[in-house]
């Protein structure tokens, strides 16, 4: 599965991730790891990321994650 990490905010302590688990554009923030002195901890970060990516490719394969439907232009 693809990942896209975005830039570190501190306001919330996370990064915006987008996961890409057969072309389902799946966005979603991540709480970001740090280190004792509470400095972001990018490869901590990276490996959240990565497990956070096996629940998201589980939920996709079991259809809770999926494209969204395009509104019928006859009902829109």
């Amino acid at each position: 599965m693809k990942t896209t990490i975005g830039k570190y905010d501190p306001a919330t302590r996370s990064v915006p991730v987008v996961f890409d688990p057969d072309g389902i554009a799946h966005a979603r923030n991540v709480n970001a790891c740090h280190l004792e002195d509470g400095s972001y901890d990018r490869k901590g970060t990276v490996a959240r990321v990565a497990e956070v990516a096996l629940g998201v490719a589980v939920k996709a394969n079991l259809g809770v994650i999926s494209a969204p439907v395009e509104p019928d232009a006859a009902t829109a």
